[in-house]
């Protein structure tokens, strides 16, 4: 029986591999933009903590009579620092979603050019398998002829005889 082989097999292989390494490029840049999310979220999380014991600070510096200036300007000056942090780490996942958005538009060339690939293959093999259909009919119609012709003399003898 004959065999389907797709002249194309290296190409679709090749456009497998260049598919498969722009998936690994999207997950390690979705794995950097998570890191960076639960590093803004810690530093809003400080920011809350550092908010929280000001007003502790500031309530408990009011019960006893007085407020001391200099501890409220250093805990506002760490909340500040905090929130120009969380500022920077902003900027830097924004140009991690335009890397991932890259990366992505990458993926989908990739998927596309593997899928026209592949749809040429099914189209290919389909053909093949009705030129084979063809060649196995014909074939059979010459067995047919062949058994008719051999079955036809001995029907004949048969009759002749009687």
């Amino acid at each position: 029986m004959a065999r389907f082989i797709f002249e194309l097999q290296a190409v679709l292989k090749q456009r497998l591999a260049v598919e498969r390494e722009r998936q690994l490029r999207v997950a390690l840049i979705e794995r950097e933009r998570l890191d960076q999310e639960w590093k803004i979220r810690s530093i809003h999380v400080r920011i809350e903590n550092e908010k929280r014991e000001l007003a502790t600070y500031l309530h408990a510096e009011q019960s006893e009579g007085g407020v001391d200036i200099r501890g409220v300007r250093l805990q506002a000056s760490s909340s500040l620092s905090l929130v120009g942090r969380a500022q920077r780490e902003v900027l830097v996942l924004a140009g991690i979603h335009r890397r991932l958005d890259e990366a992505r538009l990458h993926l989908l060339e990739a998927t596309t050019a593997r899928k026209a690939v592949e749809k040429l293959k099914e189209r290919r093999w389909e053909a093949w398998r009705e030129v084979q259909r063809g060649v196995e009919a014909r074939a059979l119609d010459e067995i047919a002829v062949m058994r008719g012709a051999r079955g036809g003399d001995d029907e004949f003898a048969e009759e002749r005889n009687s």
